[in-house]
């Protein structure tokens, strides 16, 4: 019986989905942090940085609980200082996926857990590409017509109607694309003793 508790440092609805599928209790806390850039050269920095920051946000409130915070974040090949953000507008969505249209984009996804009273801290980051394919304007605004992906990276759900948009997946985590290394998590709750599965 898993007696700890855990905290989810984050809004995403996606992040939620990803950690019922452990059929585990936690609660889900929205971090108050700044994330924009601070010059960081690298995704993998930025990211790291975020999610990091998330996770001790919320633990120093909680200095008992076992939190997690996670961040994601996307590039094309090539420009890793250069990174895709969400687009929040639908217009911005349709450039994004314009200039995604053919190319290889890679996604550093960071995932930090921590539990204050123990001094555990474990901050890693895990890699996925996609292939877009050769996409239309028409197809695009449907796309984002229909799946509405303004408060995602690259402007695409994979786990929906955006697996239409490929030519290829790459990685060893789909859950890594889709803003949580679920593989990385178990095995990191199972150092903390929670029993997953």
């Amino acid at each position: 019986m898993n007696t700890h508790k855990i905290i989810l440092a984050s809004s995403s609805q996606t992040r939620k989905d990803l950690m019922d599928r452990l059929r585990i209790d936690y609660l889900s806390i929205v971090p108050d942090i700044d994330e924009s850039p601070r010059g960081e050269s690298h995704a993998d920095d930025l990211a790291m940085r975020l999610a990091l920051e998330k996770a001790k946000c919320i633990a120093e409130q909680h200095p008992d609980a076992i939190v997690i915070g996670s961040d994601q974040v996307a590039w094309r090949e090539g420009a890793p200082d250069i990174f895709i953000g969400k687009p929040l507008s639908a217009e911005k969505a349709v450039k994004q996926l314009q200039a995604n249209s053919d190319k290889i984009v890679y996604f550093s996804t960071a995932l930090s857990v921590q539990r204050l009273a123990s001094g555990f801290e474990q901050t890693l980051v895990e890699h996925y590409k996609v292939k877009f394919r050769k996409l239309s304007l028409p197809e695009i605004e449907r796309y984002v017509e229909i799946e509405q992906p303004l408060h995602c990276a690259g402007s695409f759900k994979c786990e929906s109607l955006g697996i239409s948009l490929f030519e290829e997946m790459i990685g060893h985590d789909q859950t890594t694309l889709m803003g949580m290394p679920m593989i990385q998590l178990c095995s990191i709750l199972r150092q903390l003793n929670v029993l997953v599965p």
